[in-house]
């Protein structure tokens, strides 16, 4: 039974930043992608950034330039660096892993963003 918990999550000022951290129960490396969406209240889930099994990411326009996704296998982590936030960015983000395929997802973390 694939895991994913969701930390880093919290309230933070227009231009800060944050980390959040998406924990798999089992490697990494058994997944084919692994990524993070969001979804704002009233909002469909959108992708925030992915990254791929041999390295390769993929942003969401809204993103580009000020989040950064990264990984470390030996603690079978995923990161999302969020920098220069603003009150858009204000949403529920959850991870995702793609094995084959089958989809998980954890129970996601609040991010708050005020103006």
């Amino acid at each position: 039974q694939v895991q994913l918990v969701e930390s880093g999550g919290g309230l933070v000022q227009a231009g800060g930043s944050l980390r959040l951290s998406c924990t798999a129960s089992g490697s990494i490396l058994s997944f084919n992608v692994m990524g993070w969406y969001r979804q704002a209240p009233g909002n469909e889930r959108e992708l925030v950034a992915r990254i791929i099994k041999g390295g390769s990411t993929m942003y969401g326009d809204s993103v580009k330039g000020r989040f950064a996704i990264s990984r470390d296998n030996v603690k079978n982590t995923v990161y999302l660096q969020m920098n220069s936030l603003n009150p858009e960015d204000t949403a529920v983000y959850y991870c995702k892993a793609t094995m084959s395929s089958m989809n998980y997802w954890g129970k996601g973390t609040l991010v708050t963003v005020s103006s």
